[in-house]
């Protein structure tokens, strides 16, 4: 798969061309989750963050506390894409 075309999802995201702000202030991440819910791509979005330890934002509608509490609970777990999105498409 090239960087492209992993990156492709971006393009999709519900919140694409918002302000970034709009995810970082705590009393924006509900509304930044409202955005995040229903989003076609929301679960490439969390892998992405997931998986190169993103601090900060609403990203796949967790916050940064909801994800640092996921990968302690999980901690093995190398890549986060290849559980939430490439087994998604197995099933």
């Amino acid at each position: 798969m090239t960087a492209l075309h992993q990156e492709d999802w971006a393009l999709q995201a519900k919140c694409r061309g918002m302000e970034d702000a709009l995810f970082v202030e705590a009393s924006e991440q509900k509304r930044a989750r409202t955005v995040c819910s229903g989003c076609p791509v929301r679960l490439q979005c969390l892998a992405e963050a997931l998986d190169n330890r993103i601090e900060w934002g609403v990203w796949g509608g967790m916050t940064e506390r909801e994800r640092r509490l996921l990968l302690r609970q999980h901690s093995g777990v190398t890549s986060w894409r290849s559980v939430l999105v490439d087994q998604r498409g197995a099933k």
